[in-house]
C-alpha cells in the first residue's frame, strides 16, 4: 500500500467522535478508520447509546443461561476489551435498548426506551459530551440507522440534534460553552459495491463467497444508496486491529461467521478502504476525499490568524 497522506495538525489536535447505537457497532462500522487515526495520535471518543440489554446472543458458544442472566454485565465487559483494542476512549450515554421489535404488526417499543424519547430531549448528554471533548469530526448513521433498528435510526436524531444545539449558546448554558463541530458524517462501510468486489474476489479463487445470498436479496429500500459515499478513508492495515475489535463482542459475533470468512489479503488488496457520507461541512471539504479531516488544518489556521 502507498503511503498514507500526512496532514497537520496531529494528535491532540484532531478529535473524532463516533455516536453508536450499541456496544460492537463501534467495531463493524468504521473500526479500521477508528484505528488508523489512533494510530495517527488523533484522540478517538465513542458515545454508546445503550447498553445493548435487549440485543440477542448471536454466537452459539455464548448462548447459555449464565451469559443471558447477566448480559448487561457481560456486553459492558466486551465493550471494555473492544475500547482496548481500539484504543479508543469510550463514554455511556445511559439510555435503555429499545430491541428490535418483530411481529406484524410490530409490538411497541418499551416504555421509555431510547427510541421511544423526543430526539431534541434526549440529545442533552451528547451536547454534553460535545462541548467538553470539542470535537472537530462526528460520525453516526443515515436516517435510515445503517438498517432499520430504531435504536439506530434514534442516534442519527439525536447526534444531528445534539451538533445543532451544542453550538447554539441559548440551548442548556449550563453544558458548557458552545461548540461548532466542523464536520459530520454519515459511516456506510456495509455498502453494496464492497459486498459485490468480495464476493467476485472469493468466486475468482473458486471459493464461496460469504456473500452470494445477501447480494441476491439486496434491497436498498431503508438504505441510503452508495451513490451518496463522499469520502473513501484508506485503512487496510488496520482490518486485523478490526477484526481483534469484533471479536471481543463473543456475544454478538461467531468467530465461524461471514465478518471472517473472505481472508485478510483478499479484503486488503480488493477493498482497503471504509466509506462515509459528508452530511455537515462548515470547512468547505473537497468531495470525493480521503480523509475525514480534510480541510479542518486549513480551518484552524484561518481561526487563529
Amino acid at each position: 500500500m502507498s503511503p498514507l497522506p500526512r496532514r497537520t495538525p496531529t494528535g491532540d489536535d484532531l478529535r473524532l467522535l463516533h455516536v453508536h447505537a450499541h456496544p460492537d457497532d463501534e467495531s463493524s462500522k468504521g473500526a479500521a478508520t477508528t484505528a488508523r487515526y489512533v494510530a495517527e495520535g488523533v484522540r478517538v471518543v465513542v458515545a454508546t447509546c445503550t447498553g445493548g440489554e435487549l440485543g440477542s446472543i448471536l454466537n452459539p458458544a455464548m448462548d447459555r443461561p449464565d451469559i443471558l442472566a447477566n448480559l448487561t454485565a457481560v456486553r459492558r465487559a466486551e465493550m471494555d476489551r473492544a475500547r482496548d483494542i481500539l484504543g479508543i476512549e469510550q463514554v455511556w450515554l445511559g439510555f435503555q435498548d429499545s430491541g428490535l421489535p418483530e411481529g406484524d404488526p410490530l409490538p411497541p417499543l418499551p416504555e421509555g426506551s431510547f427510541a421511544t424519547l423526543d430526539p431534541q430531549v434526549a440529545a442533552e448528554p451528547l451536547v454534553r459530551l460535545i462541548r467538553e471533548l470539542k470535537p472537530q469530526v462526528v460520525t453516526t448513521y443515515d436516517e435510515f440507522g445503517g438498517y432499520p433498528h430504531p435504536d439506530h435510526i434514534q442516534t442519527n436524531r439525536i447526534t444531528l440534534a445534539a451538533v445543532e444545539l451544542a453550538a447554539d449558546p441559548n440551548a442548556w448554558p449550563e453544558l458548557g460553552e458552545p461548540w461548532q463541530v466542523s464536520k459530520v458524517y454519515y459511516q456506510h462501510t456495509l455498502n453494496k459495491p464492497r459486498a459485490e468486489a468480495l464476493h467476485e474476489a472469493m468466486l475468482a479463487r473458486g471459493e464461496e463467497s460469504p456473500y452470494a445470498e445477501r447480494l441476491a436479496t439486496w434491497d436498498d429500500t431503508g438504505r441510503a444508496h452508495a451513490s451518496r459515499i463522499t469520502t473513501s478513508v484508506e485503512c487496510a492495515d488496520w482490518f486485523g486491529v478490526r477484526d481483534r475489535a469484533l471479536l471481543a463482542h463473543a456475544t454478538q459475533i461467531d468467530p465461524q461467521g461471514h465478518w471472517f470468512q473472505v481472508p485478510l489479503e483478499v479484503q486488503r488488496a480488493v477493498w482497503p478502504t471504509e466509506e462515509f457520507e459528508l452530511v455537515i461541512d462548515h470547512v468547505g471539504a473537497r468531495t470525493p476525499e480521503t480523509d475525514l479531516f480534510s480541510g479542518i488544518a486549513d480551518e484552524e489556521a484561518s481561526a487563529a490568524a
